[in-house]
């Protein structure tokens, strides 16, 4: 059974009550088809009213739901023949990232995502999805064989942030991020990278620097959870739900400060209610977005890549 968050209650119980509506219909066979039918029609009402009317904190919620798809979930439904490939040819492999190569709509691309696990057997052994040095070089071992053979690279963001224990710091966790910024910077091969859940910290930058960035509708994005940003701000991380909403961390505020590109649509509920339905959605804002860089030569790519990001924030006097 799906975990009913918070601001889900009141739908959960209204359902709830249909259904032993239906059930006394049934065991006392009687005909209340009427009552079914005012009640179903409140619950769409009150399902559309709450999804639309979404507040930040009620997105965070969302987006770190445990039955959110996740990068190996989205490849296995959006992408054919795919071949992951592991190691950076240096240290080791991470499983925190993931990637590889495969096919979408015929073409070969390179996939490269951050990934977590849904057990947690799983999530331990992907470090609930925090990436160590060796996955984020790992990814730009990727990449640069992208650019080699001429693939287009989607990228897929998930993560809280880079892995902070002090193993990561030794094998440079901070230079291995900073490469691939200045790396992707200048990528000769489009890149496009979507936020799908959490997008936390240089931990999610660092698959972040590309032609086009897309967020699912209740992703999020920043530079620290609303939980790090109330204990640092107001020395109570009790208040994170203050701190989204001053934060602009959903993709509604993102896409109107410039910080990313478009919003790819949710299905009522979430992504997590149907995944099928809702790799399909994304599937065709890839190939609507791919298409459109492709139709763009080299050169234009790079220097309008270069003017998004110098584009981005502003001065005040």
């Amino acid at each position: 059974m799906s975990k009913v968050m918070a601001f889900e209650e009141p739908v959960v119980k209204l359902r709830q009550k249909i259904e032993e509506l239906k059930q006394i219909a049934e065991v006392a066979d009687v005909n209340m088809d009427g009552e079914i039918e005012k009640l179903e029609a409140r619950l769409l009402q009150l399902e559309e009213n709450l999804y639309s009317n979404m507040e930040p904190w009620d997105r965070v919620q969302v987006a770190r739901h445990p039955e959110r798809p996740t990068t190996l979930e989205y490849i296995e439904h959006i992408f054919e023949d795919f071949i992951e490939l592991h190691g950076d040819r240096l240290y080791g492999d991470d499983a925190a990232i993931v990637g590889g190569i495969a096919s979408f709509n015929g073409q070969p691309i390179t996939i490269i995502g951050h990934q977590r696990g849904k057990s947690t057997k799983e999530n331990i052994r992907r470090n609930f999805g925090m990436p160590h040095p060796e996955g984020y070089r790992k990814a730009l071992r990727l990449m640069k064989q992208a650019e080699k053979f001429n693939r287009p690279i989607i990228c897929f963001i998930d993560t809280k942030g880079a892995y902070p224990g002090k193993a990561a710091e030794e094998r440079g966790q901070s230079e291995a991020i900073a490469r691939n910024l200045f790396e992707m910077a200048g990528l000769r091969v489009p890149v496009i990278s979507v936020v799908i859940g959490e997008g936390g910290s240089g931990g999610a930058l660092a698959l972040g620097v590309a032609d086009r960035i897309l967020m699912l509708e209740n992703a999020t994005y920043s530079v620290i959870s609303p939980e790090g940003a109330a204990s640092i701000l107001w020395k109570d991380a009790s208040l994170a739900k203050q701190a989204a909403e001053a934060m602009k961390i959903t993709a509604l505020d993102l896409r109107e400060l410039g910080i990313i590109d478009g919003i790819v649509s949710e299905i009522g509920g979430g992504a997590h209610k149907d995944i099928q339905q809702q790799a399909s959605i994304l599937a065709e804002s890839l190939k609507n977005t791919l298409g459109e860089l492709q139709n763009i030569g080299l050169d234009i790519l790079l220097t309008n890549r270069y003017e998004k990001y110098k584009a981005i924030g502003q001065f005040e006097e």
